[in-house]
């Protein structure tokens, strides 16, 4: 597994990592728990398995970039939601994302619990976790949630992304419950008793505090970042983050600049004309647009990646990994993990591209003097453990 991996290293990123970081890049389990993989070929066709020169993610760069496992992201838009669309259209994507991973079967494949995994990384491929961001349903309708589950899906948000549905308050939205209703109670449990991963990223505070209570199993936030950084609704404060891993979850990081980098955050609200969560466009919107209407106005997003900042606003991969120590410093390295969020659309640290480009920050963990085993959990370590426990 090792040596393939080493053979499907370009030479540019060769020239651009140390030998020592490469290897252990290519020896370290590498389980990413936010890829947006399947909007794409939903909206413009093509194949995963088939190199694009333009977004951050296909089967080859991911294999280049020494990716072993990760969390196969479909993305329920907001557009989608005045309408009461959501749960077809999360049909429809995980329709496409099943046809996918058959016909890329000899590179990727579906697990649906850790020991899936543990055999498909023997097998040399990829192991895909199933995870919806956006509302399944925006009742928390528990038998779509089971249909859901029997197809394969193994993760979904609390939270409709940065809408509010009908029983978990978002973080980007004007709150409904404080938190969570008698009805958002219910999913938890339901997820619990079904061995599911329950996906805070996106949830106000409340709903995030009050699902670790609830929970029996640990809780994750697959792609998150440090509000002591960046005071934005986006990002965990601390006290949250104590709590998290008190109860045995893991934090994914991120890796866009405008998360951590406040010089980067504020340059992209003032070129947009608004924060990066902000869907008031799409409440306002009228309710009459059929399905097919909305596919064509939300193509043009994908692949969604980070906007063309200059260089000396960005910050590089060490700056990065210096936001994952602080929150080391608070919670402990057991308890963070990799959350790249590649095509849904982060600033990438600067001279980072693509998923290609995950040896990157190996080598700068190795600058700053992390050790092996440190290492080690936070590209997959941690979140494998996890998601063991929660799908036991």
């Amino acid at each position: 597994m090792s040596s393939l991996k080493l053979l499907l290293i370009p030479f540019l990123l060769l020239a651009t990592v140390s030998e020592k970081a490469q290897k252990l890049h290519n020896d370290a389990f590498v389980f990413d728990a936010h890829v947006h993989v399947i909007n794409r070929q939903f909206y413009h066709g093509g194949d995963i398995g088939t190199r694009v020169s333009d977004g951050q993610f296909d089967l080859p760069r991911a294999k280049q970039g020494g990716v072993d496992a990760m969390f196969f992201s479909i993305f329920v838009t907001e557009d989608y939601y005045p309408q009461r669309l959501e749960t077809k259209q999360t049909f429809r994507l995980i329709d496409l994302a099943l046809t996918q991973l058959e016909r890329n079967k000899a590179t990727i494949e579906l697990a649906r619990n850790a020991n899936d995994i543990d055999r498909i990384h023997r097998s040399g491929k990829i192991a895909a976790v199933l995870d919806l961001e956006g509302g399944f349903d925006l009742d928390g309708d528990l038998g779509i949630l089971r249909d859901l589950y029997r197809l394969g899906l193994r993760s979904a948000q609390l939270s409709a992304h940065n809408w509010a549905n009908n029983f978990a308050d978002s973080c980007c939205s004007k709150p409904k419950y404080n938190g969570l209703n008698e009805r958002g109670r219910a999913v938890i449990a339901e997820m619990n008793r079904l061995g599911m991963v329950i996906n805070v990223s996106h949830a106000s505070d409340e709903s995030i505090s009050q699902a670790i209570d609830l929970s029996k199993a640990p809780v994750v936030a697959t792609h998150h970042g440090l509000r002591m950084i960046n005071n934005i609704p986006r990002n965990m404060p601390e006290a949250l983050m104590r709590k998290l891993a008190a109860k045995g979850g893991v934090i994914g990081f991120q890796i866009g600049n405008e998360f951590h980098n406040r010089k980067a955050f504020d340059w992209r609200t003032q070129h947009a004309g608004k924060p990066f969560w902000d869907t008031t466009d799409i409440a306002k919107r009228e309710k009459t647009m059929s399905i097919e209407e909305i596919d064509k106005h939300v193509a043009p997003q994908f692949p969604m990646v980070g906007l063309n900042m200059p260089d000396e606003v960005l910050f590089g991969p060490e700056d990065w990994i210096a936001v994952v120590e602080k929150a080391i410093a608070i919670i402990g390295e057991d308890h963070v993990a990799l959350g790249s969020d590649f095509d849904g659309g982060p600033t990438l640290p600067r001279g980072m591209h693509d998923i290609s480009d995950l040896p990157m920050l190996t080598e700068a963990m190795l600058k700053r003097g992390w050790s092996e085993s440190r290492i080690r959990k936070f590209l997959g370590g941690n979140m494998l453990r996890v998601f063991r426990e929660i799908t036991k």
